[in-house]
C-alpha cells in the first residue's frame, strides 16, 4: 500500500477533495486525523473512509486559527508519535466572473488573504514536527488560474499563483530537512461541483452570462485537450502517489491536473 503506516492529517477533510483524499489514503493503509469546521461533514467523511479500513480521528479546527492548528497537530503527535503528510484541501466560496470595474476591493482580496492565510497557517503547525523528524509531505492546492487570462479571473489568478510561488518557496526552505512540498492544480472538478461551493460559484458565472449551468460546464471541459475534467478520484490518487514514497524526489512541483486547459 503507497501509504502503509503513514500519519496524514487533512484540513478541510470534510470537503469534496479533502474527503476523496480521505478515502484513497485510508486503502492506501493511512493512520487519518481529519480537521475541519462542520462535524457533520467530518463525520460522513471519515465513515467513507473507514469503509475503505482507515483508522480515522476527526476534530474540529479552524484552518484560519494558528493557535488551534499548532494545537491540534500537537494533540496528533501526542497520540501517535508524528505526522508525515499533511494536506490543505481547504476552500472557500469567492466571487469569479466579473471585471475589475465590478470587483470590490474586499470581494479581490477575500480569496488572495484566505488561501494563502490557511496554507501558511497549516503548513506552519504541520513543518514544526516534520523538521524535528527530519521528513514529511506538505501537499496545497492550486487551480488553473495561476496561468490563466481574462475576465473575471483577477482575484482567482492571485491567489493561485501566490499559492504556488508560496509552494515553490517552502519547498526550497524545508528540503533540507527532508521536508517535501508539493502543489497540485486540478481544473475545475466536474462531480465535486454537487457537493462543493464551487457549483453555486459557477453557476453566478453561467447565469451571468446567460448560459444553462450544463451547457457552461460542457464549454469548460471542451477547452481542454482531453474534452473532459477532472474528477475527485483522480485528484484523490494523484495526492496519495505525491504523498507516497514512490514520489520521494518529487519536491517544489506543480503538477498539472488540468485536463490540458494548460500546458507545461
Amino acid at each position: 500500500m503507497l501509504l502503509e503506516n503513514k500519519v496524514a492529517v487533512i484540513h478541510g477533510g470534510g470537503g469534496s477533495i479533502g474527503a476523496a483524499a480521505a478515502r484513497v489514503f485510508a486503502r492506501e493503509g493511512a493512520r487519518l486525523f481529519l480537521a475541519g469546521r462542520s462535524l457533520p461533514r467530518l463525520e460522513a467523511a471519515a465513515s467513507a473512509a473507514r469503509a475503505e479500513g482507515g483508522d480515522v480521528s476527526v476534530a474540529v479546527v479552524d484552518a484560519m486559527d494558528q493557535a488551534a492548528v499548532d494545537r491540534h497537530a500537537d494533540d496528533v503527535v501526542a497520540e501517535v508519535g508524528r505526522i508525515d503528510v499533511a494536506l490543505n484541501a481547504v476552500g472557500f466560496d469567492h466571487v469569479q466572473g466579473l471585471s475589475i470595474g465590478d470587483t470590490s476591493l474586499d470581494d479581490y482580496l477575500h480569496p488572495v488573504v484566505g488561501y494563502l492565510q490557511t496554507n501558511f497557517v497549516t503548513a506552519k503547525a504541520m513543518a514544526r514536527h516534520m523538521i524535528a523528524q527530519r521528513g514529511g509531505v506538505i501537499l496545497t492546492i492550486s487551480t488553473p488560474g495561476a496561468r490563466l487570462t481574462g475576465r473575471g479571473l483577477i482575484g482567482n489568478a492571485a491567489q493561485s499563483a501566490g499559492l504556488e510561488g508560496f509552494s515553490r518557496a517552502l519547498a526550497g526552505e524545508l528540503g533540507p530537512d527532508g521536508v517535501r512540498v508539493v502543489c497540485v492544480r486540478p481544473h475545475a472538478i466536474s462531480d465535486a461541483m454537487e457537493t462543493s461551493y464551487t457549483r453555486e460559484m459557477f453557476g453566478r458565472i453561467a447565469a451571468a452570462g446567460d448560459v444553462p449551468m450544463d451547457e457552461w460546464v460542457g464549454g469548460l471541459a471542451g477547452s481542454t485537450l482531453l474534452g473532459s475534467l477532472p474528477v475527485l478520484g483522480e485528484v484523490a490518487e494523484y495526492l496519495a502517489f505525491a504523498a507516497s514514497d514512490r514520489a520521494a524526489s518529487m519536491t517544489g512541483a506543480i503538477a498539472n491536473l488540468s485536463a490540458g486547459a494548460l500546458v507545461d
